[in-house]
C-alpha cells in the first residue's frame, strides 16, 4: 500500500492520485456484452453487433464520468473545535470544486469506512466531518481521508490516494470528578467591570424598554415630569482565585491535571475570577470563554512534546 499523501494545507487530487477498477457489476455488464459480442459473430447478426458496440461506448463515456467526478478536486481542513480526553473530535474535510460542472456522490473515506457520501454543486464546497475518539490530552493528528466514487452508473470504482493534511485539534485534560476546590488562602474579592444584573452598584439610567423591570425604572424621575428611564446597576465584585498546581502535591501529573481542568470548569461556571499556576506557565486571574480556553489550553499542553 502507498504511504499516504500529506500536505501542509491543500491537496489536489490531479491524474497520478487517482485509480480506477471496474465493479462487480461493471465485471458482470463486460461479460454480457462479450456474450452478445460472441452471439453477434455466430449468427452474423448485425444487430446484435450494433446493440455491443452501442453498450461498449456508453460504458467507455461512464468511465470517463467516473474519473473526472475526481479529478481536480480540493481536500483542504475545516475547524475543529477542542473537545475532553474521552471525547469524539470533529474534524471538517472540506472539498472543494472549483470546476464549472458539479460532482455528484463523492464518498469521504477515512479508516475503510464511508463517513459520509455528498453532492458539490459547481465552485461550490461541502464541508464533510470525522468522529476520531480521544483518549490523551495535547494535539491530536487529523486522520488519513480519501475520496471515492462510482458516479454515474457504478459500472467503475475511482478512489484517490490517502491524504493527510497537516491538521490537528486540541485535546483538553479528561475534567475529574466533583473535587473542592481549594486555594492557597490569597482568594480576594475584585471588582468586575462589567455589566452584571445582579450587580449593586448604580451605575447610571437609560431610556425605558418595554420589558424593563418597574423595580429599576426611576420612579422619582418619573414624579418630577421626566420620561421613564430604567435605572443600570453593575460593577458587583467577584470572588478570584488561584488554582495552583502545588496544591495538589502527591498526586501523578495527569491527576493533577484533570483536577485542575474540573476546578477551571466549575469557576467559570461558578462566576469567579480565577489564575492559574503551573510549574511553566503562569496566567492572571481572569474570566470568559477566552480566559477558560486559554486555561484549558495550558492543561492540555502541560509538558506536551512538540
Amino acid at each position: 500500500m502507498r504511504p499516504p499523501l500529506v500536505a501542509k494545507t491543500e491537496a489536489i487530487l490531479d491524474r497520478r492520485r487517482l485509480y480506477m477498477l471496474p465493479t462487480r457489476q461493471g465485471m458482470l455488464f463486460a461479460m454480457v456484452l462479450f456474450v452478445m459480442l460472441l452471439a453477434g459473430i455466430n449468427y452474423e447478426n448485425g444487430l446484435v453487433y450494433g446493440l455491443t458496440f452501442l453498450l461498449s461506448g456508453m460504458a467507455v463515456v461512464s468511465m470517463l464520468y467516473t474519473h473526472r467526478n475526481l479529478l481536480g478536486l480540493h481536500i483542504t481542513a475545516g475547524p475543529c473545535a477542542p473537545v475532553f480526553a474521552g471525547e469524539r473530535a470533529v474534524f471538517q474535510v472540506c472539498l472543494d470544486n472549483p470546476g464549472s460542472g458539479a460532482r455528484l456522490e463523492e464518498a469521504v473515506e477515512h479508516a475503510g469506512a464511508r463517513a459520509a457520501t455528498v453532492d458539490i454543486d459547481a465552485d461550490g464546497q461541502r464541508l464533510v466531518g470525522i468522529e476520531v475518539p480521544t483518549r490523551q490530552r495535547g494535539w491530536l493528528a487529523m486522520p488519513e481521508v480519501g475520496v471515492s466514487t462510482q458516479f454515474p452508473v457504478g459500472l467503475f470504482y475511482s478512489w484517490s490516494r490517502r491524504v493527510r493534511i497537516d491538521h490537528h485539534c486540541l485535546v483538553y485534560p479528561r475534567p475529574a470528578g466533583r473535587q473542592p476546590l481549594r486555594t492557597r488562602g490569597d482568594a480576594e474579592r475584585k471588582r468586575d467591570a462589567g455589566l452584571r444584573p445582579e450587580g449593586d452598584d448604580f451605575i447610571g439610567v437609560r431610556d425605558y424598554q418595554p420589558g424593563d423591570s418597574p423595580r429599576h425604572v426611576d420612579w422619582k424621575a418619573v414624579a418630577r415630569g421626566q420620561p421613564l428611564q430604567t435605572k443600570r446597576f453593575g460593577g458587583d465584585r467577584r470572588e478570584s482565585v488561584w488554582l495552583d498546581w502545588e496544591e495538589l502535591d502527591g498526586l501523578d501529573t495527569e491527576t493533577r491535571l484533570s483536577v485542575l481542568c474540573r476546578w477551571v470548569l466549575d469557576a467559570e461556571t461558578g462566576g469567579m475570577l480565577y489564575g492559574l499556576r503551573l510549574p511553566d506557565n503562569t496566567i492572571a486571574p481572569g474570566g470568559g470563554p477566552d480566559h477558560r480556553h486559554k486555561c484549558l489550553e495550558a492543561l492540555a499542553l502541560f509538558e506536551a512534546r512538540p
